[in-house]
């Protein structure tokens, strides 16, 4: 059995426990082991094992139920004893309930009696406390103070107590019959209300917070308790101002004052307002004055600069302070204080900003054009000079003197900044200064004048005169420079826009005056637009106009039909080189000059142009076998200028003018055959025939059966 119960080991796993069963017993193991397998012991083995199983199996069983009988029998005891506790748990609540009604008849015995001892002995106190203030009124009836409470200066606290309630008394008392006594006890009353200030001031100065409190307690119920806060107050700031920031100085003075005025006074905030109150009314109103009424009228600039400051200033100590307890309403409390402050200086704010803003921005520029020794033309304004500008973009007339500028723009990046930088405090301080409700207002005001010397005294005034300057189409070597202003224009005019976007648009989100400003704005962009296209529209025709010029000058009727045809050594003409080196510094300068897609369209214009020019030049001339080949180079060069514009209709415009091209020397039995190509098979066939003619062969019979 020993053996039996070495094998139910934990944790008992029936399969393991047979293999373990068999590799004890001789001649389980397998056929390869020391020993051979012999299934009969084996079996017997089983069985052996079996029936000392079921031998256990019945022990443990008689054993459980010997432990079950034994639980049985326990709980049962311990039921009962439960129920012996519960009996005498019922006693002791019994006597516990008793206890308590017994308790509370004694009590309400006690709180009885306590009634009518406090009926009794309260009459009683208040006969001996009106006994002592009839005698202490009698001594001031006779005149002459005995008591010690009156001549022993320790006991002043009792005095004080004395003469408060006397005072109170004499108040009732009719004046013609105790006029001597009434005076008598008002005078000790101001005696000992001084003496009690005096002592509040002494242990102020000495630091003793228990005592100034204990004398501010007493000073509480008398008339002069105003004038012990006042004192402290006048005491609290005495070395207080050191430094040279008085805000900081202001700020750690109510921090301090904040932390010690509720261990003194039962009524710490007040005091704690009072004495912000003075800070602000006294303290700070005579700062704010003196700094600004010195440069009020003499200067602007620093009386602005002034104003902010100490504003902005003012409000961030209000901000400390709104940590502190000052009432139920401190917010409205701290603004008013500000309000008081400032209020003259704040009415008329927002002129002395738009005055000083026009006078600053009309020196920039006035500065800006003395240094290029420039005195400024009138721009006309009226029915007459709109008429002028309609025309001009009709026709592209100058109407009016050309002006020679000498390539100046009059457009400075350095100018642009000092407005925009003016105008950027000038929004600042409005947010600032400016009541919300006046805030979308002023800052349009503001916005406006901008407007007046940035976009119209300034850019429009630089557009008008790059349009005065712009020279006429037929001009020879002229200076094209209105897109160095298109260039200069796009950059201020970012710059504007992005002013704009960051600093006027949150002061104006909420208002009606958005719409306004983005109409004005709207208006501006549309304005300068106009003027814009109507100078790039004149310059691209300016540009053609050079390069007439320049072919004309350059191409002779001989380079298209030389006089000995086996003898041609050049690949293009001079013409068409010259030509391709002006229109690719032109188109380097447009992409220099412009942004997003206005360089896409700009060029196609002068794509199409340019194209226009070389088709419209190409048939001045008749043309031999190598004038052609000389042409088809020419326009092979052309078009390789072309690819520069990286534009797709004027590479196709090209490519279509080459194989036009190619109809000067194909072979006349082959016209039919090229004409009906992929690229000329679209166009309009007089236009092949106008090409076709052009041929110093055309008239040949030969040629004209082909291509009739």
């Amino acid at each position: 059995m020993a053996t039996t119960a070495e094998l139910f080991e934990e944790p008992f796993v029936a399969d393991e426990y047979i293999e373990r069963l068999v590799w004890r017993t001789p001649g389980g193991g397998s056929r390869g082991g020391p020993e051979a397998f012999d299934p009969k012991r084996l079996l017997e083995e089983f069985v052996n094992h079996i029936q000392e199983l079921q031998i256990m199996d019945e022990r443990i069983q008689r054993k459980v139920e010997k432990l079950e009988q034994q639980c049985q029998k326990e709980a049962k005891e311990f039921a009962r004893k439960v129920q012996d506790l519960q009996k005498s748990n019922q006693v002791a609540f019994q006597h516990f309930q008793e206890l308590d009604e017994h308790i509370s008849y004694v009590a309400t015995k006690v709180c009885h009696l306590g009634d009518q001892l406090e009926g009794v002995n309260t009459p009683r106190q208040r006969a001996v406390e009106a006994q002592k203030l009839m005698k202490y009124f009698n001594e001031f009836l006779d005149g002459e103070l005995k008591s010690d409470v009156f001549t022993n200066s320790e006991k002043i606290k009792e005095a004080a107590d004395i003469i408060q309630k006397l005072h109170l008394i004499a108040q009732e008392l009719p004046f013609d019959r105790f006029s001597e006594v009434k005076s008598k006890i008002a005078s000790k009353y101001h005696d000992l209300e001084c003496q009690l200030i005096q002592e509040f001031t002494g242990a102020q100065r000495r630091g003793e917070i228990s005592r100034m409190r204990e004398v501010a307690a007493v000073l509480l119920h008398f008339k002069g308790y105003s004038h012990c806060v006042d004192v402290y107050i006048k005491q609290c700031q005495e070395g207080a101002y050191l430094r040279n920031d008085i805000f900081e100085d202001a700020a750690i003075l109510c921090q301090r004052v904040n932390k010690q005025v509720g261990d003194i006074f039962s009524n710490p905030e007040t005091v704690l307002a009072k004495l912000i109150q003075n800070v602000f009314e006294i303290k700070l109103q005579s700062f704010v004055k003196d700094q600004l009424e010195e440069c009020r009228k003499s200067d602007a600039e620093q009386y602005l600069k002034s104003l902010y400051d100490l504003y902005t200033r003012t409000t961030s100590l209000s901000s400390k302070l709104m940590e502190f307890n000052l009432g139920t309403d401190k917010q409205t409390f701290l603004s008013k204080l500000i309000k008081s402050i400032f209020i003259s200086y704040l009415e008329n704010y927002i002129e002395v900003e738009t005055g000083y803003l026009k006078s600053r921005s009309a020196m920039i520029l006035q500065r800006y054009y003395d240094s290029k020794n420039h005195q400024k033309r009138s721009i006309g304004t009226g029915g007459i000079q709109d008429l002028k500008e309609r025309i001009r973009q009709r026709t592209n007339l100058p109407l009016g003197p050309s002006i020679d500028t000498h390539g100046e723009t009059f457009l400075s990046q350095e100018v642009v900044v000092n407005l925009l930088q003016e105008t950027k405090q000038a929004f600042e301080r409005c947010h600032r200064l400016s009541d919300p409700s006046d805030l979308p207002r002023n800052a349009f005001r503001i916005f406006t004048i901008l407007v007046e010397f940035l976009c119209i005294e300034h850019i429009d005034y630089a557009l008008e005169t790059g349009l005065a300057g712009i020279p006429s189409s037929d001009s020879r070597n002229a200076n094209l420079y209105f897109l160095d202003v298109v260039h200069q224009a796009n950059t201020v005019f970012h710059l504007f826009d992005k002013q704009f976007n960051d600093h006027l648009m949150p002061l104006i989100s909420s208002s009606p005056k958005l719409s306004e400003c983005l109409q004005k704005k709207k208006e501006i962009i549309e304005q300068m637009e106009m003027k814009l296209d109507t100078g790039i529209d004149r310059t691209l025709n300016c540009m053609i106009g050079q390069m007439k010029h320049i072919l004309a000058a350059e191409q002779k009727k001989t380079d298209f039909k030389p006089e000995d045809e086996n003898n041609v050594l050049i690949q293009y003409t001079n013409a068409c080189v010259k030509v391709c080196a002006y229109v690719r510094k032109q188109v380097e300068k447009i992409k220099n000059s412009m942004d997003g897609k206005n360089v896409d369209t700009v060029l196609m214009e002068l794509g199409v142009r340019f194209h226009r020019l070389i088709y419209e030049h190409l048939q001045q001339y008749s043309y031999s076998c190598m004038g052609g080949m000389l042409a088809i180079c020419d326009v092979a060069e052309y078009r390789k200028c072309a690819k520069d514009f990286k534009i797709p209709l004027v590479l196709q415009l090209f490519d279509t003018l080459h194989a036009l091209c190619n109809l000067l020397v194909v072979n006349p039995d082959n016209l039919k055959q090229v004409c009906s190509g992929e690229q000329l098979a679209n166009l309009d066939k007089n236009i092949l025939h106008s090409f076709v003619q052009l041929r110093a062969d055309y008239r040949s019979a030969r040629l004209a059966r082909h291509f009739s």
